[in-house]
């Protein structure tokens, strides 16, 4: 098949370089536009687009996937079908209707669980067990296609969102490139998602981020796993942003949102058992280990992190 690709992040690479290798033909890979990056907010073009780029490939970037001029670029690639994974744009009937084959999404969740922009994250967040990714033909209403196949993945108990993140796409590019070599050969049939069993997977933001001391440990790790790397879970130290990485579940006793430090661990109370501290970065400093950034501020036992542990804000 004649395949135009839409992707944006990195997470989109593993399956560009799949459908590349793949026997069908890519004539075409639609991305976001270039984005302003770093302090110098200068033009990034999207890893996709630098992908496709060394693939020697012809790329789209268009403002909206309504746009009439990029509509008839499309239609001029003649695709059979366009794989899609974290393009970042909801497509328009008028781009719908243009591949035969329709647009045919990888999605990271075993769908109709966690339809969304973040389903990694909250699968996560949620404490699943096991999550996974779903091919499906792209409809109007969000991730509620009908769909082709799907895998599963294991979540480990010290996962972040960007490990299993990671480990979905590239197993995922996989997924793509078989639901795309069956619907070729005519051999898969799209199946009708379930009405039960639907959730929701709404982006996470910044605020969102704020660990809640008050919170059990449990909840508190799910929570700084969830939002690692982006948007990155973060408390309060003396009214400015500490961001933290990933921490440890201990059987010990600490008052929620208290600080205990030792010469080696830096522990903070929950609502049930202490958390010990991974990484952190100070505002506007570079990520350190707990130990050393409690002794770089002479950081005392006792100290409050966030409002006092019983609640965001």
């Amino acid at each position: 098949m004649r395949l135009v690709f839409a992707g944006t992040p990195e997470v989109a690479v593993p399956s560009l370089d799949a459908i590349a290798a793949s026997r069908h033909e890519l004539v075409g890979v639609v991305t976001r536009p270039d984005a302003p990056s770093g302090r110098g907010r200068k033009l990034v073009a999207s890893p996709v687009a630098l992908r496709a780029e060394e693939l020697g490939v012809p790329v789209l970037k268009p403002d909206h996937p309504r746009d009439p001029d990029f509509q008839a670029s499309l239609r001029s690639l003649r695709p059979d079908c366009c794989p899609v994974v974290a393009y970042g744009a909801l497509l328009p009937q008028s781009a719908l209707d243009i591949p035969p084959h329709g647009w045919v999404n990888l999605h990271f969740s075993c769908l109709p669980a966690w339809r969304g922009a973040a389903p990694v994250q909250h699968a996560v967040w949620a404490g699943d067990e096991v999550t996974g990714a779903t091919t499906f033909r792209i409809v109007k209403a969000m991730d509620a296609g009908p769909t082709f196949g799907v895998m599963t993945e294991r979540i480990r108990p010290t996962d972040t969102a960007g490990d299993l993140l990671g480990r979905l796409a590239e197993h995922g590019a996989g997924l793509l490139v078989t639901t795309l070599d069956h619907l070729e050969d005519g051999t898969i049939e799209a199946r009708e998602q379930p009405d039960d069993g639907v959730s929701l997977a709404p982006k996470i933001t910044v605020e969102d981020a704020e660990v809640v001391w008050g919170e059990p440990a449990v909840a508190v790790d799910r929570r700084i796993r969830a939002c690692t790397p982006a948007p990155g879970a973060w408390t309060r130290h003396e009214g400015e942003r500490l961001k933290l990485g990933p921490v440890t579940l201990t059987d010990e006793t600490v008052p929620a949102g208290t600080v205990e430090v030792r010469k080696q661990e830096v522990l903070v109370g929950t609502s049930t058992t202490a958390v010990r501290l991974g990484d952190v970065k100070p505002f506007g400093k570079k990520q350190m280990p707990a130990a050393d950034w409690a002794r770089g501020t002479r950081l005392a036992s006792g100290t409050r992190l966030g409002d006092g542990g019983t609640g965001s804000g």
